[in-house]
């Protein structure tokens, strides 16, 4: 999430000339039918996910400097950092054609005088998100932070026209997000994380996806992604880790290898495998051991995004 009120890091101002268009307005403007066959929204997901090398959401990372870096690279695909439903909603969509991008800009109606008095002191504007259509286009996936369906749905529905596909962070154990009902938290209320991506398929055009971390044992973890799958998700990201392991543990690549492969036993939609394939050849035998259908990056990918490169 970038709840930071200043463009993202590397990231030149939006020009508070461009049209814009609100939340409300952009639900007016789209017309969303449920989709008449699963299978058009699904061969889209497949058409994003089989065979892919991605980068993750990274918080104040995954901005527009290293996602078209991570493209030029060859990454088949890149996610935002995770922004929290209740922070894109506050933002105005406005085209800056300046720089050829769609900007997501925080209004200042509601801010403080201080923070407003600390934007125009550096002559800073709120850009809470970034694309840069002409090289991300087809490519990209809009990772949200929520909690509820209620909320996640209006954020979903306002940046679903700019974006290939939207994914929901189940996996973050930070504080921020598991007191806010979010991340992690999702993981311990299997009911409320379905309705989410329940919800979330019977109302978008593009792909629905979530992105968790493994449970406490092999058989719970299987469990809870078919049951996300059961309630429409396109496509699941498996970090290797626990809830509580930290960063310098090494990720649970054998737990990863059976949960994958009982998943793919039963269930057709691509999976993703992420954790601590740090080299080229991580990311080929571990794709292989596991059966998986795509890997991901995060940190490998800051400390060599040229990982992307393919022989």
């Amino acid at each position: 999430m970038s709840e930071d009120a200043s463009a993202p890091m590397g990231e030149a101002p939006a020009s508070s000339s461009n049209s814009s268009t609100s939340p409300a307005e952009a639900k007016a403007e789209i017309s969303l039918p449920i989709p008449s066959a699963d299978s058009s929204i699904q061969e889209r997901a497949d058409a994003l996910f089989l065979n892919s090398e991605i980068l993750a959401p990274m918080v104040r990372a995954s901005t527009t400097p290293l996602r078209t870096l991570a493209l030029s690279y060859g990454a088949d695909l890149v996610y935002t950092e995770e922004i929290v439903d209740r922070s894109i909603t506050t933002c105005n969509r406005v085209v800056n054609d300046k720089l050829g991008t769609i900007d997501y800009v925080r209004k200042t109606d509601g801010m403080s005088a201080k923070v407003l008095k600390r934007l125009e002191s550096k002559g800073e504007i709120p850009v809470i998100l970034r694309i840069a259509p002409n090289l991300e286009k087809g490519r990209l996936i809009y990772q949200i932070g929520t909690g509820e369906a209620n909320l996640a749905l209006p954020a979903a529905l306002f940046v679903q026209r700019d974006v290939d596909g939207i994914d929901v962070n189940m996996g973050c154990p930070k504080k921020f997000s598991v007191s806010g009902g979010m991340g992690s938290a999702l993981l311990s209320d299997l009911p409320r994380a379905c309705d989410i991506i329940r919800t979330l398929r019977a109302n978008l055009n593009v792909p629905v996806s979530a992105k968790i971390r493994l449970l406490s044992d092999d058989e719970s973890s299987v469990d809870f992604i078919r049951s996300l799958i059961k309630a429409g998700a396109n496509a699941v990201t498996i970090h290797a880790r626990e809830v509580g392991d930290e960063s310098q543990q090494p990720a649970k690549w054998d737990r990863l290898v059976n949960v994958v492969q009982a998943v793919k036993a039963a269930e057709s939609v691509p999976i993703i495998i992420n954790g601590d394939f740090f080299t080229r050849d991580d990311m080929v035998s571990m794709k292989q051991r596991t059966g998986a259908d795509g890997v991901m990056l995060a940190r490998p990918a800051l400390y060599n995004v040229s990982l992307f490169k393919k022989p």
